[in-house]
Formats: structure tokens, sequence, C-alpha cells
């Protein structure tokens, strides 16, 4: 009864303080007292006590209430430090300052006259420490207080309690891990504090929400201090919140259903300390003056001085430690794709997003962590949680953000040997995903997920097409031995790329054959002797090839090709064969193979009828049977658990907006593999040109934000099929001209020159032994050799990532983004007016 009063006491104050020209005294006591004193209102309490309207209302029209407000709360955590913050009256008059700064702050970074409020000194401190700076030194030092947040290591003596203000908190480190061997006991109203005043911490870092995109450069005050060496905990900090996100286990014992038995106070711990680390992680603010402004000292050194959280995490280089991290991460990436008999008996986490940027952050600051990750098949263990989200999110534009970290990833990660040699490891299905089963390796698998974004992934995926496929230009100089399924998959994106229309409908489309073809040329020359399946399906496909020589150059030509498209702006992508799996119970749609196709076939007089080798209706289905029939003798491995189809966003999702991302030639750098190879000459470069749109661009500087993609490219449907979405008053009218400055590049002379040799060679053997069946044709290619025939092998080419001012802005938007949506329970940025990304529903 006596918390129902205080309550109202706490209600009563509040509303008091709306009181239009009602100053209230800041030396009233007893009134301020109402706000932390004598009653126990939880975070949600909080919210649902205080309105949005009335913070805005006492913000405006009372100032200086909202404003000694926060002085007293500040004043009352510092006060609660010097006393060490023993009583239980003390602890809760921390937590309930600690509720309402929660509250009020969003609104305070909302006005932008209030913006240096924070940056203003104490009024009853004579020395100049600003508002912010004593919040962040108290909140600091609680979150290492004895029998608060940290179990007191117990001291015999007259001394028994020690001073909070000369703690070394490096004692207190809160999980074993990096830089700590003792694993404090669990306790789990000490977390449920830590999680409450991360949420404060992670509060006061929102600011960047409250400005514009081209504003998010500015230096975050609050960051840089909190990672300055002025913060005496960031080393304890750093590590503590590094080792809980690290050593979470959710399974714990494997009990099932505990979940749901008992609350688990250490997930919110957890996510809290992943998303502080991501933020303080991304606040660069050398690296960004460096992107943005090189050669210009454009920030105060004293207000931004080395991120010692940046220092400390590129400093790890144990590989115990490298090991600990690496396993931490898998082990929470990969459990939301944990099969079990049992329906939901596991914990199930959310945090992937977070998880993926966390791992960018450390790859990215952390080279010895990087190939430490590559060194082994571990990487494998990053890339199948990677994959199963990319394809589980395709249809889903509310999940934009998390396609393209997860692949952003992958080209990180592509630009390193070992990546790709990595995925020749054979692949069991143990991830249920609605793909087509097959026996291969996990680039079988890269290419299949891959192929399913870009024929049924959501419209706005687009802009990752290009990212996609140099991924798979990195990895292809290594890759032994493709499927046919995946052999197929590639095919078919050549075969839907490289149609005539599509070619001609945008000025940049032409780059997506051109990687295609480096594809296949790398494993020609470097891998041709255990590719058997991919050569096989470029011989039945070599009319593909054909076309592309011939595409026409006379305005005639260009205008047939253009009119071949079908009316309603979209074609169907050639047919690619899908089988009932045991997972999938009814077919999957597949489209009709286009007329384009019929037309060229019938031109291909050097195909003979009747042989195993011609382009039939009936081959495409025999090109995957055997390798399927083969795959279900084995026992069908995707019969485990129920597969998750791709959904589109439920109706009403919340979603925000995302920069544009940059073009990849500015997001990699060539280099070559091997730099003792002969250089590559401009007459052997297929490198692709970016077509310049300047003249539609927008003004310099101004971010924009993806509801209109950057080039007139192509975007996906739903059932298999690609379309073009012209951008409104931009059509693209295409030139002789503009056509034979990039079909004369096309890198055509290996694969035409394996079709001089061995097309006769196979139509042969089919005359000669009658065959019909397509194992023979593989056996005998299996046994063949090209040594001497092909053209010099190219240098090997690695487009490397390269960081860039473009995806810096764009990390910063997604990372809030994604801090916004995540925090619902209380939403602690809901309903205030958000400037660096728009809120929309799907």
């Amino acid at each position: 009864m006596g918390n129902t009063d205080s309550k109202l006491n706490f209600r009563k104050a509040i509303v008091q303080l709306t009181q239009k020209n009602q100053k209230i005294d800041p030396s009233d006591d007893q009134f301020w007292e109402q706000f932390w004193q004598g009653h126990q209102t939880t975070l949600e309490d909080v919210f649902a006590l205080v309105t949005s309207n009335e913070i805005r209302q006492i913000r405006n029209d009372n100032p200086a209430n909202l404003a000694t407000l926060c002085y007293k709360a500040v004043e009352k955590l510092a006060q609660a430090v010097d006393s060490s913050c023993r009583t239980q009256a003390e602890q809760q008059c921390v937590l309930n300052c600690v509720r309402l700064l929660i509250r009020c702050l969003p609104y305070i970074f909302e006005d932008d006259k209030w913006r240096d409020f924070f940056w203003s000194s104490l009024p009853s401190q004579e020395k100049t420490m600003p508002l912010a700076q004593s919040l962040l030194n108290a909140t600091c030092d609680l979150l290492f207080c004895p029998d608060f947040t940290v179990t007191a290591t117990r001291r015999t003596g007259p001394e028994k309690a020690e001073e909070l203000a000369n703690i070394d908190s490096c004692e207190y480190i809160w999980e074993a891990g990096v830089g700590f061997a003792q694993s404090p006991p669990h306790n789990a109203h000490m977390e449920r504090r830590r999680t409450e005043l991360l949420k404060l911490l992670l509060t006061c870092f929102s600011e960047p929400m409250y400005r514009s995109p081209q504003q998010s450069e500015e230096p975050n005050k609050w960051i840089a201090y909190f990672t300055s060496a002025d913060n005496r905990h960031a080393l304890p900090l750093f590590t503590s919140f590094l080792n809980t996100v690290c050593s979470y286990d959710p399974v714990g014992f494997g009990v099932p259903y505990n979940h749901l038995l008992f609350a688990d106070t250490t997930e919110p711990l957890v996510e809290a300390c992943l998303q502080l680390l991501i933020v303080t992680l991304d606040h660069d603010m050398v690296v960004q003056q460096q992107l943005t402004q090189p050669g210009q000292a454009s920030y105060d050194e004293g207000n931004c001085g080395d991120n010692l959280f940046i220092n400390y995490l590129s400093r790890v280089h144990r590989d115990e430690d490298f090991h600990f991290v690496l396993k931490g991460i898998t082990r929470l990436l990969n459990n939301p794709l944990v099969q079990n008999y049992l329906p939901n008996s596991t914990k199930r986490l959310h945090c992937h997003q977070e998880l993926l940027i966390l791992f960018w952050k450390i790859c990215d600051y952390n080279k010895k962590f990087l190939y430490f990750v590559l060194k082994s098949s571990d990487v494998l263990d990053i890339l199948i949680p990677i994959l199963y989200h990319l394809n589980y999110s395709r249809a889903d534009q509310s999940r934009v953000g998390l396609m393209h970290i997860g692949v952003f990833i992958l080209l990180l990660l592509s630009g390193e040997r070992n990546f790709g040699v990595r995925l020749n490891k054979a692949y069991s299905a143990t991830v249920p995903m609605d793909i087509p089963v097959f026996t291969g390796t996990h680039a079988d698998l890269l290419i299949t997920v891959f192929h399913k974004i870009i024929a049924t992934g959501h419209q706005r995926l687009q802009p990752l097409f290009d990212c996609l496929l140099t991924i798979l230009v990195n990895v292809s100089p290594y890759l032994k031995t493709l499927s046919m399924v995946a052999s197929v998959k590639l095919l078919h994106l050549l075969e839907a790329f490289s149609t005539p229309w599509f070619l001609l409908s945008a000025p940049s489309n032409h780059h997506l054959v051109f990687f295609l073809l480096e594809i296949f040329n790398n494993i020609i020359q470097y891998q041709f002797d255990g590719n058997s399946n991919l050569v096989y399906t470029i011989i039945r496909k070599r009319h593909v090839f054909h076309a592309m020589a011939n595409l026409p150059t006379d305005m005639a030509g260009i205008a047939k090709c253009l009119s071949g498209r079908k009316t309603g702006g979209k074609f169907n992508l050639p047919r690619v064969p899908q089988r009932r799996t045991a997972a999938v119970s009814q077919e999957l749609p597949s489209a009709q193979v286009p007329e384009e196709y019929n037309e060229e076939d019938e031109d291909e007089d050097e195909e003979e009828e009747g042989n195993i080798i011609n382009e039939e209706p009936k081959a495409e289905e025999d090109l995957e049977s055997e390798t399927e029939s083969h795959e279900r003798s084995q026992g069908g491995e995707a019969q485990m658990g129920e597969v998750l189809t791709a959904q589109p966003a439920e109706p009403g999702t919340l979603k925000t907006s995302l920069l544009d991302t940059p073009g990849i030639s500015q997001m990699t750098e060539r280099e070559q593999a091997h730099p003792n190879d002969k250089p590559q000459t401009d007459a052997d470069s297929t490198d692709i040109v970016p077509y310049d749109r300047s003249a539609a661009s927008t003004p310099t500087g101004e971010p924009k934000f993806t509801s209109t993609t950057e080039l007139s490219r192509l975007s996906v449907a739903h059932r298999g099929s690609i379309r073009m979405v012209p951008s409104e008053g931009d059509r693209w009218t295409p030139t002789p001209e503009w056509i034979v400055s990039w079909r004369s590049k096309l890198p055509l002379q290996t694969i035409m020159r394996l079709l001089q040799v061995l097309v006769p060679q196979v139509e042969k053997i089919c005359i000669d032994k009658g065959l019909t069946d397509e194992s023979e044709i593989l056996k005998f290619l299996q046994h063949g050799t090209l040594v001497g025939l092909l053209p010099v092998p190219h240098p090997i080419l690695i487009r490397k990532y390269q960081a860039n001012a473009g995806t810096t802005a764009w990390f910063r938007t997604y990372i809030w983004g994604v801090i916004y949506l995540r925090n619902v329970e209380p939403a602690i940025w809901y309903d205030t007016e958000v400037k660096l990304f728009e809120i929309q529903r799907v």
C-alpha cells in the first residue's frame, strides 16, 4: 500500500513540474526528494507514470525545472559514490535516479537548444566539471560497486569495506575471459542493476539519433569521454563487456524448457553489453577524419583523444583470447539454428545483428584475429549462420540491413585466400534451409544461397548484387569441385543477366556479366581438373556465350532487343529445376523459358538435334536429376526439423531507413593474389568502369535514403523472376558506341577456346558410343585436359574490402536503427523525434 501512495506522490510531483511558469526552488529538498526517495518504481513504471508530452511540456514551458531535475539526479548519483552506496535505501535511490534520467534524456537530445546542457557545470560545484562527465564518472563507479553491482571480495581486518572512489575495478571484472581468470558467482539482482546502469549509458550515447546523417559524423562527446584515459574504468569496462558477451551460454546444461521456468537475467545484460560495445567501437574519430577530410585536423584533440576500447581491442593477441572470443560469438550466432525434437524447448536469442556488427568490428580493428579465424575451419561456423540469416531474410524488407551486414562480412573474408580454400570442406546439411538438397562443399552452399537471394529476394537487395558476385569472384580461383546444382545456378545467373534486353536496359547491368565471366575464367584456368560439372554445364549452355559475343550493335538490333521485353516490365528467369524435398511439401513454382531463349536456340546452327548436350526443355530437368536422386538415396538430410521458408515482413512491422551503400568500386581495392606474377596489361583487363551519373546525382555530401536507388538497375520479384524498374524521369537509351565500348572487353577468350576444343570431342563420343547418359560424359570430362590449349592464365585479382566514408556512415545509421528497434521493454526512444533515420511501417 505504501508503495502505491509513494507512486501517487511521484505522479503529483511530475504534474507540479509541468505547471506553466511555476519554477520550483532548487533548494526545496522536500519536493525534489519525492522523485528518488521512498518508492520502488520499476523502469516500466517510470515510463508509464511520466508521459512524453509531460517531459516536452516541462522542457518547453519550465526549462528551469527540467534542468534542476537532471542536476539533482546526477548529484544524487555522485553522493551515492561518495558514500560507497552501502545501504538498501541508497541503492534504491540510485536506481530511481537512473530510471528517471533514462526517461528524460532522449527529450533533452531532441531539442537543439539543449544540446550543450550536459556539457555545462553543476551550479553547486566550483570546479568546472561538466554535468555529463559527473554523470559518466558516477555511473562507471557504480558499475563496480561491491554489494550493489559486483560481489564484494571480503577482507579481514579493520578496513573491511573499500571506499568506492579508491577501488581497483580491475579486480572486479564481471566475467572470466580476456585478461581476467576468475569467474565471479552470478547474482540475478546485481545483473539487473548492471543492465539498468548500462541502459543509462546507452541512452547518454544516443545523441547521434537526434542529428541528421551529415551531422552524425561530428564527434560524440559522451563516447569520447567514456572511452578516454579520463575514465579510470575504461579497461575493466571493456573486458567486462567483451567477456560477458563471449562467455554467455543461453542453453546452459541443456535442460529442456528451462528458459520458461526461470527468468534469465543474463540475456538482457549480454544484449546491453553488446550494444554498448558496437556503439563505442563505432566511434573512431581518427579514421572518420581521415576518410572525410584527409590531411585536415578538423576536431579538437582535447575533446576526442584515442578511443581506448578500439586501442584495447586492437592489442588483443593471445591465441587463447582469440579462441575464447570466436567460440563465444559462434555459439551465440548458431543459437537460432540449433535443431531439436521438442518444439521451443531451447532459448532463442535475437541479438544476431549486434553479434555480426561486433564480429565485423573485431575483424576490422584486429587483423591478427581475422587471420586466426581463417587459419582453421572455424570460419565455417561463422559462414553457416550468416548464410542461414541471408537465406531466411531475403524476402523481408525490414531485414535489408541484416542482409547488408552479412554480405559485407563475407566480402571482407573473401579478400583473404584462406577463406576460398576453407570453402572446399564438405558440407553436411545440419541447418534446415529452403534450398535444393545437394552433396557438396560449403562453396556449393554459398553459391546456392546467393542464387536464391538474387532470384527470389526482395527488390531492395538489388544494390547487393555486385557485392554478391564480387565475393564469388574472390573465392573462385580456389574452388576445387562444384556440384552440379551449384554449376547450374551459376550458369542460370549468367543466362538471366546476359539477356539482351536486360543488358541494354540500364547503364551498369553489364557489370554483372563481367563478374560472372571472371568466375568461370578463374575456375577453368586454375581449377579445371575437379570441375567437370561446371565444364559440362558450360558446354550445354554454350549458346549463351555465343549470343553474348554476337550482341547487336546497330540501332535496329538494339530496338529489337528492347522490344523483346515482356509487357508489364518483367520476364521470367529461365527455368532452374526444383524438386520436392522431404521438408518442403509443395513444389516451388518455376518460371517458363522466355521467348528470347527459344529464338536464340533456333539460331544455333551448330547444335545437332538428338545430342545429349543439346538445349532441350527436358534436358534441364535431367541435369540435376542424377545428382539429386543420389542425394535422395543418401537419406535426405533435410528431414530433420521444419524448414523455415523466407517470408515477407508482417504488415505493420517497424523498420528504420538506411543510407545508400557506395558502389563496389569504392568499397574494394583490386590486388593481385600473387604479386610476383606478370602485371596485367590493359588488353587483359576486365575491370569494370563505373557509369558516370554525376548529372543525376544529389548535391554534394548529401546522403540519400534507400527509398530511391542510386542506379536504374533491376529489382527482383518473387517466383523466380527479374524485372526492370527504371527510375522516374531518367530513361536510359543505349547507343551502338556504348555497347561496342564494353562488348569488346568481354573476357570470352578462355571459354570460347574451351568450347572450340571440347564440343567436337563430346559430340564425337556421343555419336560413336551412342551415349544418352550424362555420367559417361562427366567421366570423360573428368579425365580430359586443356593443358597448353587455353590462353596464358591471367593473374588472380582479388577485390579486397576498403574502409570508406560511405560504409562508415551506413554503419552508424544501421547500428542506431538496430538499437532503436531492439529496445522495446521499455521503448526508450519511441515517440521521440529521431533525425538520423526514418521510422517506417511495412
